[in-house]
């Protein structure tokens, strides 16, 4: 998709996502929140969307307020609304749907309604507070119909959605009840913005076959309207994640880690604990590997790093429990008493200190079963030291793999494969591995973050000409 590259200060960003993230903390939090806040910042723009906050009585008034410079204007959620849209139709339907896992979706129509009630909710709150040229960006999976509710409010301003995970198939897609009515409110946005081409396809052939939609090009015409539509790949800050390996606690953990490691080699993993990231997958690989070859034993550490989340969905207490079971057979056969094979942690780390761990591995082991985009897989080759990187070994089917083919690519699905490229990385020639790296860095620096944004902002910029239907 083609863009202008001037960036506009005179028009004002307007951001609503299920959660209004940290603004003076955006740098520790990083991701999307680094990015979001650095264009709010800029033009003096409105922060809009859930609070965080569950309470009994809610009201419909938005709380305001202002920090750095960003006006902030959030709603609490209700304990029902929070039991059924955001734990109900956001993650036990749309997250794992979206995810390719239909066994595990719950086709409740009333989380449906109740992600309805939300999305309308949310732009009878925030729409007064818009201006007449505001650009609107609208964020993943928990507000798709959040722009149709806009418009349905008399909203002319340009609008635009982008969905940081994966867009299912056709096939996938035609199991969800209402399926028509989510995709139908898409086309109340200007610009729709996916990871990857590969999600870009799968769009398109689902509103060619079962919308009547007309594609030409980047644009897509059904239901009267006709929008833009483009891969906009999510990157990372490079820079300042460099500086976070190399300095403060990253370079406390790296010192730390190499120290104790005292010669062996560390593969490391850090996921969200959720199904999707192919935890157990990866523990049954890693264990083949220890198996095959008995020559690692003792040579080799894997540390996971797995933060809980989502507790009360009951998809997840299952994984927990899976996983630390493997993890405790894994160790109880594989263990010597000056020898641990495998670290599985349950907790979150800084990203300064993430960082130092990933400088310090010689493996970083990322391999969801589905991801939109997955930045671990980025922000580990940031953090390498290029004279003596480590090599990353990443799923084919996470967003990343599409842009960082210098990886190891694996099918997660096959254990066998996984065990093998792990045994491969374990002895790739140093010539070699910092030949990956410095392309993968390359690959990073040409399309940071930075850039993800001001491309579909400057896409966004455009919208006007796109409003009606050709």
């Amino acid at each position: 998709m083609s863009a202008s590259p001037k960036r506009a200060r005179s028009r004002r960003l307007v951001v609503m996502s299920n959660r209004v993230g940290p603004v003076r903390g955006a740098a520790r939090a990083g991701g999307l929140a680094v990015a979001l806040v650095e264009a709010l910042r800029e033009s003096g723009g409105l922060w809009c969307g859930w609070s965080g906050r569950v309470a009994d009585a809610v009201s419909d008034r938005p709380n305001l307020g202002e920090a750095d410079g960003i006006r902030l204007a959030t709603l609490d959620l209700s304990v029902a609304e929070h039991e059924d849209y955001y734990n109900g139709f956001c993650n036990r339907c749309l997250w794992p749907l979206f995810h390719f896992r239909i066994g595990l979706t719950a086709f409740e129509r009333h989380y449906y309604e109740a992600y309805r009630r939300v999305n309308a909710r949310f732009a009878h709150a925030f729409a007064p507070l818009l201006r007449a040229d505001d650009l609107v960006w609208v964020h993943d999976y928990h507000l798709i119909h959040c722009g149709q509710e806009l418009r349905a409010q008399g909203c002319r301003q340009a609008l635009g959605f982008y969905l940081h995970i994966p867009f299912p198939s056709r096939e996938v897609l035609l199991t969800l009840p209402n399926n028509d009515q989510l995709v139908q409110a898409l086309f109340a946005y200007d610009v729709l913005g996916f990871q990857t081409a590969r999600d870009v396809e799968r769009f398109l052939d689902h509103v060619a076959n079962e919308c009547g939609a007309q594609v030409s090009g980047d644009r897509v015409t059904a239901y009267g309207r006709s929008v833009r539509v483009g891969a906009f790949p999510v990157g990372i800050d490079v820079a300042g994640f460099e500086r976070l390996a190399h300095g403060g606690e990253g370079l406390r953990q790296w010192r730390r880690l190499r120290e104790q490691l005292a010669g062996r080699q560390l593969i490391v993993g850090v996921d969200r604990l959720d199904y999707t990231k192919g935890l157990a997958e990866r523990f049954q690989s890693y264990a083949l590997l220890l198996e095959t070859h008995p020559e690692a034993r003792g040579r080799i550490e894997y540390m996971q790093i797995a933060p809980p989340s989502r507790g009360e969905v009951p998809e997840y207490a299952a994984i927990r429990a899976e996983l630390e079971g493997l993890a405790g057979r894994i160790n109880g056969r594989y263990a010597e008493l000056d020898w641990i094979p495998l670290h599985y942690i349950n907790r979150a780390y800084s990203r300064s200190a993430l960082a130092g761990i990933y400088r310090a591995s010689h493996i970083g082991l990322v391999t969801p079963l589905r991801d939109g985009m997955n930045l671990v897989a980025k922000e580990y080759v940031a953090a390498q030291d290029p004279a003596d990187p480590g090599v990353l070994v990443l799923s084919r089917f996470a967003g990343a793999a599409w842009q960082m083919k210098a990886a190891l690519i694996v099918n997660p699905y096959d254990q066998v494969a996984v065990a093998e490229a792990l045994q491969t990385a374990r002895d790739l020639p140093l010539e070699e591995r910092r030949n990956r790296h410095a392309e993968l860095l390359r690959g990073l620096r040409e399309y940071d973050l930075a850039r993800w944004r001001e491309d579909f902002l400057a896409v966004l910029r455009e919208a006007p000409a796109a409003r009606a239907a050709a």
